[in-house]
């Protein structure tokens, strides 16, 4: 049965944060929390259940593009390789509802990484209960938007997550709605930004 985190979505309570980051961290813990896009799934980065127990959930393939969620862009950068222009435009836009695939670097564990294109997601979120806790844990997060496979629509609240997945995750944080739309996905690898995704960020800007 999930542990379920009433946490206030402005001013997350530390004792809150410290206990689902202790989860994450000792138990290898998979939660569902809110972001500035919509709920998401997340397991610590070097978990070594968390990206099976996603896609299990989620019904996805070997090629999915996981995500990395960080607290910063320093914290980012050292997950992917990033040029100039890449990282102009991509600090210009985080943090905020975006999600970037770039190629990773060798701090990413392989089978986090596409299997084919070595590539990644990053993103770095702008809400403060995400934000408390990829900064509390320390490392980016594993995660992944919580889109079920016969749902057309993301979860949008803590309590029906529960009762849905109340035997397949370890934790739900309810901070109240956070909205359907997930992120805009721009795909870097090449070189230049490829929109492959419109969601909740401006895609203009790429």
């Amino acid at each position: 049965m999930a542990r379920y985190f009433d946490v206030h979505p402005q001013n997350p309570q530390p004792r809150s944060i410290a206990q689902l980051t202790a989860l994450l961290r000792d138990q290898d813990a998979l939660i569902a929390y809110p972001t500035d896009s919509c709920y998401a799934l997340g397991a610590r980065l070097d978990s070594p259940t968390g990206g099976d127990r996603i896609k299990r959930i989620r019904g996805l393939g070997d090629r999915h593009h996981f995500t990395l969620m960080c607290a910063d862009f320093a914290q980012l950068g050292q997950f992917v390789i990033l040029d100039n222009s890449a990282f102009r435009a991509i600090k210009a836009a985080t943090p905020g509802p975006y999600t970037f695939i770039l190629p990773a670097t060798k701090e990413v564990p392989r089978r986090l990484a596409h299997p084919k294109k070595k590539t990644v997601g990053v993103r770095i979120p702008d809400h403060p209960v995400a934000m408390a806790l990829v900064r509390e844990l320390g490392t980016p997060m594993l995660s992944s938007t919580l889109l079920l496979p016969d749902h057309e629509e993301p979860l949008t609240e803590g309590w029906p997550i529960k009762e849905e997945l109340d035997h397949v995750v370890d934790a739900v944080v309810d901070a109240g709605d956070c909205g359907t739309v997930p992120t805009t996905v721009v795909d870097w690898s090449e070189g230049y930004p490829e929109v492959v995704r419109e969601g909740a960020g401006d895609p203009g800007r790429f």
